[in-house]
């Protein structure tokens, strides 16, 4: 990136910035989504109701994986955007070096663990003898690759931060290309079932890997490989993990969060209410990515004018986001309310799963409207570097509000216990909503 376009950052109209760092990630996000969507689709009709039920419960370890790659790279595309604000080019070029040694280093570690306790993680996760085959299946693949996975994301996040959103949003697309070609192939015509997926899932990051290491061989670029950035630097490190810290426990979080309602799912309704869940999420994670891609455009934004110490357009980035954001998230509010049959169909023929699944659907709508919100405001501070205060917003809303109220609330539905288990996730959504609002009341004064 040039320093003029660094610049840009803080001098071009907030909206302008937003429609064009945003729209790249809100592509790319949604691409990502729908090829989440499909890969469910292809295992729903070519697997079976158990498969989804299997990848509902493979789900949290593949949020333990995603938490250690948050952990460095979300810290260190902040670190990149307030680093280029503050014009040190040399410290952002220390930080690209970083990312990807961290993430070799984590990746490596969380491989190994999870290839030699899968099984009995799957168990605790929730997995019964009948999907546990499907969960084991998938996992395996995923944590083989699971290194490539971290470098992809870890990079990704770079690009942003440096002014490359559309180079970001491509290699999301290819990404998303190949694995939407290569599931039918591999579980259709060559048999390989769940298998099959998680390995269109490797090799299309694999593909994405290779496009953005050549990027950032370019010595054009002010962020870009070269000798002297390889060696782990102790306060960048430590920066950036703790920036990183928020993301990375609010997946970890949401690693437990599931955990405990996929037991609570298979106490009250067994495994074909846990694949409602994974429905139901994967139905909702199509507006949750373009939220996502909204905060990935405000990140740069708010990171380069927080640097730079002009506030007033930080808050500005901040405001449209959530504006946005909440819009978004009336589209889940809408289509769960109204049309839930249709969205359900979508992932299953089974009629049995289908008629489990319309009112959790509905249930879960009803506070969407408050999800996009919270979503940008965790972001918000993440991206100006205030960890602790992302933390507490991360924490609040998954472990100190759904936990309890996940376990609470099926001794209140006497008649009907699952159904205290779903009304404990919107219930906690606006509790958090309303406490992330309380802190930005708090904050904006010392910010201005």
């Amino acid at each position: 990136m040039s320093t003029i376009k660094a610049t840009e950052l803080g001098t071009q109209s907030i909206r302008q910035l937003l429609v064009k760092y945003a729209l790249p990630g809100i592509i790319a996000m949604t691409a990502s989504s729908l090829y989440n969507i499909v890969d469910s689709i292809f295992i729903g009709h070519g697997c079976g109701a158990m498969a989804l039920s299997g990848l509902t419960v493979a789900k949290p370890l593949m949020d333990i994986c995603a938490a250690f790659g948050s952990l460095v790279g979300v810290g260190a595309s902040t670190m990149v955007a307030i680093k280029l604000g503050e014009k040190d080019y040399e410290s952002a070029n220390k930080v690209l070096g970083n990312v990807i040694v961290l993430n070799v280093l984590l990746s490596s570690l969380v491989m190994i663990a999870g290839l030699v306790f899968l099984d009995p993680i799957l168990y605790a996760f929730g997995a019964s003898e009948v999907d546990l085959v499907y969960a084991r299946e998938y996992m395996q693949i995923i944590l083989y690759g699971n290194i490539l996975t971290h470098i992809y994301f870890g990079l990704n996040s770079v690009l942003r931060s440096m002014g490359h959103p559309r180079s970001a949003m491509a290699s999301t697309i290819v990404a998303v290309f190949v694995n939407i070609v290569l599931d039918p192939i591999f579980i259709f015509k060559f048999g390989m079932g769940v298998r099959g997926a998680a390995l269109a899932t490797i090799i299309s990051q694999a593909i994405a890997v290779v496009w953005q290491m050549m990027i950032f061989c370019n010595p054009q670029e002010v962020v870009h490989f070269h000798r002297g950035i390889w060696r782990l630097d102790k306060q960048i490190t430590r920066r950036a993990l703790e920036i990183g810290t928020s993301p990375f426990l609010m997946n970890l979080a949401h690693c437990f969060v599931v955990v405990i309602i996929n037991n609570c799912l298979m106490l009250y309704g067994g495994d074909m209410a846990k694949a409602s869940f994974g429905i139901i999420n994967r139905f909702t994670f199509v507006f949750a990515m373009i939220v996502m891609g909204l905060n990935q455009g405000m990140q740069p934004i708010a990171g380069y004018n927080y640097g730079a110490k002009q506030y007033g357009r930080m808050w500005r980035s901040m405001h449209l986001t959530a504006i946005c954001a909440t819009l978004v998230m009336a589209g889940v509010f809408l289509l769960g309310e109204m049309v839930p049959e249709l969205m359900v169909k979508m992932f299953t023929h089974d009629a049995e799963l289908i008629a489990l699944t319309i009112t959790p659907t509905r249930i879960l709508a009803c506070s969407m409207l408050l999800v996009g919100f919270q979503m940008v405001t965790v972001n918000f501070f993440t991206s100006i570097g205030m960890a602790g205060k992302s933390i507490f917003l991360s924490l609040t809303r998954q472990v100190l509000y759904l936990i309890p109220l996940a376990l609470i609330l099926p001794h209140l539905f006497v008649t009907n216990p699952i159904l205290g288990v779903w009304w404990a996730l919107p219930i906690s959504d606006t509790i958090s909503a309303l406490t992330a609002a309380i802190m930005l009341i708090v904050v904006r004064p010392k910010l201005k």
